[in-house]
Order: structure tokens, then C-alpha cells, then sequence
């Protein structure tokens, strides 16, 4: 297997590419750039865990009464766009695409996604958008390449200097949060996260990517260029 240049992937091809990575790694960023270059979907799947910590906001219930948890956001309705030009998320038919990014809800997601049972039902529905469509999806979040598509035609582990994942989450949200709380989000999130999933070092057969050093473009460059052909 050898790797192919993007303008000559076929419209008809299966392509499932699974990219995991921490807080800051660019994820996101390059995942999107990635499918827009190639023709893909895309899924944010942390973007499911962030609408479920939403719900369980406004719930009313705790942390440690994990069976209801996972009975509440078994019972939403989370519905993600795939369009990577237009990414969004609803849940109960309400947008929360903005939503999602407040702080408050960046707080309360490791509790949901450190729920192992809430981990399973989101972990079902990941599956099913990606079979809908067709095994033509970039996929990213905390352990895609290793539980969610183990079977991925290209899995990438996407990581960055603590360093620049906070200057680059910080420019994110655009001052919104301090520095402090920055650091909180990315570090104890990372910490929180990897009691239950594996992505700070690459399972056998996925590819690491160091983005410390590459502006987007070039990240986007160097994965498209790491894409499977089974000529």
C-alpha cells in the first residue's frame, strides 16, 4: 500500500480516515481541511460529547449518577452536520453549534465523556454516520483510531507541544477565557480523558503527526499526502 496524490482519488472510493489528538493538536482544524481537499464528510465526535454535556447541564443530575447520565443522552436527539464547510450540532432540534464552545460546557465534558456507558451509546452513533456515509468520512476525536474505526484506511495521531496547544485554544476562543482557564481546559482535559480513551501515544499501525513546527496548510499537505491506494 502505497500513498497517492488527493486530486487522483475517485468520487466513487471509500475513504475512512480516523484522526485522534489532544486538546490544541489542531484536530479539528485539519480535519476539516482535510475532507473539504478530498471530497469528504466530516465528524467532530467531541462535538456530540460537548451537546450531551449541554443536556446534562441543564438536567440537573451529577456526575456520579452515571446510569442516569447515560439514560439521558441515550434519550437526546444529537444530530451532527457533516458538511466540513459548515460544521453543526443539534440537540432536541435546538442548534448548539455555538453553544457548545462555552466555557461552562468545556468544564462539564469530561464528566461525560469519562461515563464509559455514555462513551458506547456515542460510540453506536459514530458508527452508523459513518456507514451512512459510505466509509467516505474524516472522522476525529480521542480514540477514533482505536476503538471507534480500528479499520480506518488512514489512522493519524495529530499531536503539539503543550506549549503551542495552548496558545492555538486560546486563539481560538478569542480572549473569551484567561490563560489559567485555558490551561485548565487543555491539560486537565487531556488528564481526565485518558483514564478512558488512548491518544497521547499511536496504537500500532497509526501514523503520527507532530503539528508543533506546521502551519495548517502544511499539516493538511503532509496527511493528504499519507492517503492508502490499493492499486
Amino acid at each position: 500500500m502505497s500513498a497517492r496524490p488527493a486530486s487522483l482519488l475517485s468520487v466513487t472510493d471509500s475513504l475512512l480516515i480516523a484522526i485522534d489528538g489532544p486538546s490544541g493538536s489542531g484536530k479539528s482544524s485539519t480535519s476539516r481541511g482535510v475532507a473539504q481537499r478530498l471530497g469528504l464528510a466530516y465528524l467532530d465526535t467531541g462535538s456530540l460529547y460537548r451537546a450531551a454535556a449541554i443536556a446534562f447541564l441543564e438536567s440537573g443530575l451529577e456526575a456520579s449518577q452515571a446510569d442516569e447520565v447515560a439514560k439521558l443522552v441515550r434519550g437526546a436527539r444529537i444530530v451532527p452536520g457533516t458538511d466540513p464547510t459548515n460544521p453543526s450540532i443539534s440537540l432536541d432540534g435546538r442548534d448548539v453549534t455555538d453553544e457548545i464552545r462555552e466555557p461552562r460546557v468545556s468544564a462539564k465534558v469530561s464528566a461525560i465523556a469519562t461515563n464509559l456507558a455514555v462513551r458506547e451509546a456515542l460510540t453506536r452513533q459514530f458508527r452508523q454516520i459513518i456507514a451512512d456515509h459510505d466509509r467516505r468520512i474524516v472522522v476525529e476525536g480521542r480514540d477514533i483510531t482505536t476503538v471507534v474505526a480500528p479499520d480506518a484506511d488512514l489512522r493519524i495521531l495529530l499531536v503539539a507541544d503543550p506549549a503551542a496547544r495552548i496558545a492555538r485554544r486560546q486563539a481560538e476562543l478569542g480572549g473569551a477565557v484567561d490563560t489559567a482557564q485555558v490551561t485548565d481546559q487543555v491539560v486537565r482535559r487531556d488528564r481526565d480523558d485518558a483514564t478512558v480513551s488512548q491518544f497521547e501515544e499511536p496504537a500500532e499501525g497509526v501514523e503520527l503527526v507532530d503539528s508543533t513546527f506546521l502551519n495548517l496548510d502544511e499539516v493538511i499537505d503532509k496527511i493528504c499526502g499519507m492517503v492508502p491506494t490499493h492499486d
